[in-house]
């Protein structure tokens, strides 16, 4: 099975990027192993959403990871479902990507392309121009999904070694310096 982890948002937009800086460091932190012909990758979507299609059509199994809003919720709760049973309290209005996200994978139902999906998604507190300062919830939350997908993975035959200890914020500020030097 070619499973992919991919992680969508603008990391110029604080919160927004968390789906970008969550993949990165889970990449980071862990190694993997899997037995027989299985596969992961972790990619960083960015905003390409529709851009993305023939990728994610080479895959078997994707997880979505991403910022979204849900009624009721607080900044940080974190929630993990199949695409096809998207709970009704969830709402793809966080941000300015997730709709065409949405549409991508509609688009890839009616071309029979998609593979099967589950979301990982995280209530985001800040979502403004050119900030990388992620909100103590968003990363107190990225605790709870780091968790999540690696008990699925697990579950799904991949097996986890930490390997380095890097925060959230920490990947967050590299993209912060980048171009710089």
């Amino acid at each position: 099975m070619r499973v992919l982890v991919l992680g969508i948002g603008n990391v110029m937009f604080a919160d927004e990027g968390v789906g970008v800086h969550f993949i990165k460091m889970i990449e980071g932190n862990y190694k993997f192993s899997f037995s027989g012909a299985n596969e992961l990758k972790f990619i960083d979507g960015g905003t390409l959403a529709l851009a993305l299609t023939p990728i994610i059509a080479e895959f078997d199994h994707l997880i979505v990871v991403d910022c979204i809003s849900a009624d009721d919720a607080k900044v940080g709760d974190v929630f993990f479902f199949d695409f096809e049973n998207v709970p009704n309290f969830v709402h793809w209005d966080g941000s300015a990507h997730e709709i065409e996200m949405l549409q991508t994978l509609h688009l890839m139902d009616m071309a029979g392309d998609r593979p099967s999906c589950k979301i990982l998604g995280i209530v985001p507190k800040r979502v403004e121009p050119i900030g990388f300062e992620l909100s103590n919830e968003v990363v107190n939350g990225a605790k709870i999904a780091e968790d999540t997908l690696l008990n699925y993975l697990g579950s799904i035959g991949f097996c986890h070694e930490k390997v380095a200890e890097f925060s959230l914020q920490e990947i967050a500020d590299r993209y912060a310096t980048k171009g710089l030097k």
